[in-house]
Formats: structure tokens, sequence, C-alpha cells
């Protein structure tokens, strides 16, 4: 089978308030991928957790990476595409989730320190407490080239970011000859 008929999945990655759900939503859609957000992996209990403002830990964190994966590898073995959002700040939580294979692309939105705090203060009903924005930044991993991520940066509008990734993974059309 051609590699570019392949199923792919692609995980939107970056800090709270970077716009990954907005930008992975438009992605799939422009792709026909289904979209899934990570979040919907948590557990009540760590749901509420960030709510109060406590970070999870990396023990909080293994399960719900664990779903994540599970996601991932049932994309790929039932051949379906797919986009989610995944926090993945850590190189070791992206290993989790990519699981090795090539098909699974990591989506950096990459974003300024200030930009995101002043899109989280102003973000209304989501429970993830701005507060933890800077124990997000401490921990925070850029992916590093032999990940082979896709990195955008956020000041663009989410159609914009949302056009570069997905020309990032459209295989170019391929040229016609004409006689």
């Amino acid at each position: 089978m051609d590699t570019t008929q392949q199923a792919q999945v692609l995980v939107v990655m970056g800090v709270s308030g970077s716009g990954k759900s907005t930008v992975a939503a438009l992605v799939a859609e422009r792709l026909g991928w289904i979209f899934v957000d990570g979040d919907s992996f948590h557990t009540p209990e760590h749901v509420a957790k960030m709510h109060a403002g406590l970070a999870l830990d990396d023990e909080d964190r293994a399960p719900w990476l664990a779903r994540i994966a599970v996601w991932v590898r049932q994309r790929l073995e039932t051949g379906e595409s797919g986009v989610i959002v995944c926090s993945a700040l850590r190189r070791a939580y992206r290993d989790v989730l990519t699981g090795g294979s090539r098909r699974v692309r990591i989506v950096y939105l990459e974003g300024d320190k200030a930009v995101i705090a002043a899109r989280l203060a102003e973000r209304r009903g989501h429970f993830m407490s701005p507060h933890l924005l800077d124990s997000q930044f401490a921990v925070l991993e850029p992916p590093a080239p032999e990940e082979h991520p896709i990195t955008v940066g956020v000041l663009d509008t989410p159609e914009a970011i949302a056009g570069r990734i997905v020309a990032a993974v459209t295989p170019p059309a391929s040229q016609e000859s004409h006689p």
C-alpha cells in the first residue's frame, strides 16, 4: 500500500491557551479526518484538580496518555486518519503517543508566554486554570528535530495556522505531463 494513503494521526500539542482545540478541529474538518479533544480522556477527578488550580503530575498523566495512545493506535489499525489534541509537553509523553510510528505526527503550536497568558485571561468556561500556565511552560520540552514536528506559531488566525498544517501533511498534487 502506498504510504500516502495509509492512515495518519496528528497530535496537536502545546500549552493551554495555544489554540490547540480550535486549530485541530479546523485541520480535521479540512482533511475530512476524525477529531477528538484529548481533554475528553481526563477523569472527572483530574478535571476537578486542574479546575482547582493544581497541576497534574506524571502519575496523574500516565493513564490519560495511555488512553490517548490507545485511540491513536486504533486509528492506525482501522485505517482511519485522525487529529487529536493533547498538551504532550514532554518528550516522554509524545513518545507514548507516537509509539515510534512515523504515521503519527506531532504538531506543535508554539507561542510566547505573554501572548498565551493574555488569551487565557480572556477565556471563559474552561476547566484549566490560567494559574497553571507557569507550570506548563516549566515542563515544556519543545519537540526536537528528530521528532519531525510540524511547528507553527500561534500569532496568526486559527484558519491560517490550520492552512499551514494541512499544507504540511498534504502531499503536493502530482504534476500531470502534457503532450
